[in-house]
């Protein structure tokens, strides 16, 4: 499936850009240097992890420091080598399906996407991908932070067709590798089950946890599906938690499409308060295998909720034969 700009989709389908072949996962480029504060001091080797802690009601804990995060790479203890509590710009990509069940509900989404964007760092970089048996990239640029730039794209849609949710969510992961920030993000919108995708799950999954990023997922299902398609919403469901857990995001399933702005407002200051954690793994073998992550906490007010990254892929060194 490919990437289509705007300007294409009359005409014969575009190859997407040559893209960089992207660090190992959760591995930070070489070379880079730091700029006006924000940039990540991470090297080669450091797996970086963006952490999200709450209390019991769900209220985000912001007090912590370094000695209350204890983090475990296939159950041995790692030494914490980073730790930041600031605002980090975010690569952000806004993806929102856009098949025929989605006509009636579009107006409201594209809003609450647009509250996401005004609610996070002014730094951030964004870009749009609207979807429906195909995906397609509906910026006229790469990333922007022009939010009239991306209420075009969330507007230039065409309600029809199916649902290619996993070919979406795997092109848009891997345009996010051209992106100029250290943290990235996706929103995925998404009212039905995948229908017309040529990748899978399985698929989908592993280029998420490829990726170092994190996946937030909004399931915007009708009364109707609740009542008359509980197979579809309960599948459905399940996708839209695993992609969100996998990565260390969280799925939502609001009631209502009046809920939807409120969510993507509390995913915006959420992003803006995440710890970020980094440690050079004592497994230096370049053998590919998925390392299982946890992060601990401990504090004196008891148990918390902590949410990052389940794992992650090791580089894979090549052999001579490669």
């Amino acid at each position: 499936m490919l990437f289509i700009g705007p300007s294409a989709r009359a005409q014969d389908p575009l190859a997407p850009a040559p893209v960089n072949i992207p660090p190992p996962p959760g591995y930070a480029p070489a070379g880079q240097q730091p700029a006006a504060g924000h940039r990540l001091r991470a090297e080669v080797g450091l797996v970086v992890l963006h952490v999200t802690v709450a209390d019991a009601g769900g209220r985000l804990v912001l007090d912590l420091d370094r000695n209350n995060f204890r983090v475990f790479e296939d159950k041995t203890e790692q030494k914490v080598s980073l730790f930041s509590h600031e605002d980090i710009p975010i690569t952000m990509g806004l993806v929102i399906d856009n098949s025929g069940s989605m006509e009636t509900k579009r107006a409201q989404v594209n809003a609450a996407a647009l509250t996401f964007v005004r609610t996070s760092n002014p730094q951030d970089e964004a870009f749009v991908v609207n979807f429906n048996d195909e995906y397609y990239l509906d910026t006229e640029h790469d990333f922007t932070s022009d939010t009239n730039e991306l209420n075009d794209a969330l507007s230039r849609i065409t309600i029809h067709g199916g649902t290619a949710l996993y070919d979406a969510v795997i092109g848009s992961l891997d345009h996010l590798k051209k992106g100029h920030k250290d943290k990235r993000v996706l929103l995925l919108i998404t009212d039905g089950d995948d229908d017309a995708s040529r990748k899978t799950f399985d698929e989908a999954i592993h280029a998420a946890q490829q990726s170092n990023a994190t996946i937030y997922t909004i399931g915007v299902f009708s009364e109707e599906d609740l009542k008359h398609d509980k197979g579809m919403v309960r599948h459905s469901k399940k996708v839209l938690e695993e992609l969100a857990g996998a990565t260390g995001g969280q799925a939502y399933f609001p009631a209502s499409l009046e809920e939807v702005s409120p969510i993507c407002e509390r995913v915006a200051n959420e992003l803006r308060k995440q710890y970020t954690l980094g440690y050079y793994p004592s497994n230096s073998a370049k053998d590919g295998t998925f390392r299982t992550v946890r992060v601990q906490v401990q504090s004196p007010r008891g148990k918390l909720s902590v949410r990052s990254r389940t794992g992650y892929y090791a580089p894979k060194e090549s052999s001579p034969a490669d």
